[in-house]
C-alpha cells in the first residue's frame, strides 16, 4: 500500500476534471451535458473511494502528522450531516456529502505525504497535465462545435469535460495560478515546460468560458498574489479588476442568453424566504430545489437547484450552524496558513501565496455563483496544497 500511495494520491488530480459527472448520480436534474455515462461516473467514484481506505488507512498508522485543518473540516462535515439528518430529504445530499469526507482524507494524505519526493513529483505532474489536457479539450470541443448539445447549450462557451462553463471557469481560477507558480519556481526543465503550457492554454480557455462572475474571480486572484508578493508593485493590484470590468462590459452578452442576465434576482430574493423560515440547520444540502418550489416569486425562474451564491446557498441549506463551521474553518485556514507563510521561505511562500490567489478567486466567484466541482473537488486538496508548498516548496529536487 505504502508503494501504491503516491499513485493513489495523484489519481484524483488526474481524474478532477471528470468529476462534475458525479453529479448525474443524484436525482438533480442535469443541467448540461455529462460525458461521462453513469456506470463510468460511478466506477470513478469507486475508484476514489478505494484511494481514500487505502489513504486512510496509512494515516491511521501516522497520526501524529495529521493536518492541521482536520477539526475544522471535520466540524463543517459533522454540519453538513446535521443538516441533512435534519432537511426534507435527509438521502438526497449523503452522496456529495460523502464525496466531501473524501476530500478530507485527500487533503489528509497531501499534507501527510507531500514531503515523499515520489508523491510530490507525481502529484504535480498529474495536476499539471490533467489541466493542460483538459484545458485543450475545452478549446477543441468549442472550436470543432462537438458535441453539438454541449455547444448548444453553452451558447458556444467552453465547457470541456465539465457540465457548466462556470465549472470550468472555477477550476482554471485555481489551476492558473498554480502552474504560474510552479512554471517560475522549478528547475527540472519538463515541468517547466508543462506548467507554462498549462498555463497559456489554460488562459485561453479560461477566456473563451465567457464567464462573467469566473473573470472576476481570476482578476481577484491576480490582485492578490500581486498585493503580496510584489509589495513595490502593490499599487498595480487593482489593474486586473480594471481589466475584468473592461471585459465584463464589452462582452457581457457574448454567448450569454440576455434573458438569463436577471434570473439570480428573484432567485435570491426566494433564498431570503428559505432562509427566514428555517434559519438554523437549513432544508437540507442538496435540498435548496424542494424548498424553492414553495417560495419562488410568480413570476421568477421556475426552477433553481442552488441559489447562485455559495454563501447564501450555504445559509439556505445548512443554516446557522452551517454558516459558523464554514466561516471558522476559513477563518482556522488563514491563521494556519498566514504563520505558515511567516516561517516559509520567500520562495515557498511565493508558492503558498499564488495557491492561496487561486482560492480567494473562487471565493469571490462564490458571491454569486455555487460551484460545486470548487466547494467539492478543488477547496480541500488546494487548502493542502498551499500549506505544503509553504512548509516545502517543490522540494529540494525541485519537484
Amino acid at each position: 500500500m505504502r508503494r501504491l500511495q503516491p499513485w493513489l494520491l495523484a489519481a484524483p488530480f488526474a481524474l478532477l476534471p471528470f468529476f462534475p459527472s458525479f453529479i448525474t448520480l443524484t436525482a438533480v436534474t442535469v443541467p448540461g451535458v455529462s460525458l461521462l455515462p453513469a456506470p463510468l461516473a460511478w466506477a470513478l467514484l469507486a475508484s476514489m473511494v478505494v484511494a481514500a481506505a487505502i489513504a486512510l488507512t496509512l494515516l491511521l498508522r501516522r497520526p501524529r502528522n495529521l493536518s492541521p485543518m482536520l477539526a475544522p473540516l471535520l466540524v463543517w462535515f459533522g454540519a453538513a450531516l446535521l443538516a441533512a439528518l435534519l432537511g426534507f430529504d435527509p438521502k438526497g445530499g449523503l452522496l456529495f456529502i460523502g464525496i466531501f469526507g473524501l476530500g478530507i482524507v485527500w487533503h489528509c494524505g497531501i499534507w501527510a505525504f507531500y514531503a515523499d519526493p515520489l508523491a510530490r513529483r507525481v502529484m504535480l505532474w498529474a495536476f499539471l497535465l490533467s489541466g493542460t489536457l483538459s484545458a485543450a479539450a475545452a478549446i477543441g470541443m468549442v472550436l470543432l462545435r462537438l458535441p453539438a448539445s454541449q455547444y448548444t447549450i453553452g451558447h458556444g462557451r467552453a465547457i470541456g469535460t465539465f457540465i457548466l462553463t462556470g465549472e470550468l471557469a472555477g477550476y482554471l481560477i485555481v489551476f492558473i495560478p498554480v502552474a504560474y507558480a510552479v512554471a517560475t519556481a522549478t528547475r527540472v526543465r519538463g515541468l517547466r515546460a508543462l506548467a507554462w503550457s498549462g498555463a497559456a492554454i489554460g488562459a485561453i480557455a479560461f477566456a473563451l468560458t465567457f464567464s462573467r462572475t469566473g473573470w472576476i474571480g481570476l482578476a481577484a486572484a491576480a490582485a492578490f498574489y500581486l498585493a503580496t508578493t510584489q509589495a513595490a508593485r502593490a499599487r498595480y493590484a487593482l489593474v486586473p479588476f480594471a481589466l475584468a470590468a473592461v471585459a465584463v462590459v464589452a462582452f457581457f452578452n457574448v454567448n450569454h442568453n440576455p434573458s438569463e442576465n436577471y434570473t439570480r434576482l428573484s432567485i435570491w430574493q426566494a433564498t431570503l424566504e428559505i432562509i427566514e423560515r428555517f434559519p438554523l440547520t437549513g432544508v437540507g444540502p442538496f435540498d435548496f430545489a424542494t424548498a424553492y418550489a414553495q417560495v419562488r416569486l410568480p413570476d421568477g425562474e421556475p426552477t433553481a437547484f442552488h441559489a447562485h451564491s455559495f454563501f447564501l446557498t450555504i445559509f439556505a441549506e445548512m443554516g446557522l450552524v452551517g454558516v459558523v463551521a464554514v466561516v471558522w474553518t476559513w477563518w482556522r485556514f488563514a491563521q494556519i496558513l498566514r504563520a505558515a507563510i511567516a516561517a516559509a521561505r520567500p520562495a515557498h511562500a511565493r508558492l503558498a501565496l499564488a495557491v492561496a490567489a487561486g482560492l480567494v478567486g473562487t471565493m469571490v466567484q462564490g458571491l454569486i455563483d455555487t460551484v460545486s466541482v470548487v466547494i467539492f473537488g478543488l477547496w480541500l486538496p488546494t487548502m493542502a496544497l498551499a500549506l505544503v508548498f509553504a512548509r516545502d516548496g517543490l522540494g529540494e529536487d525541485g519537484a
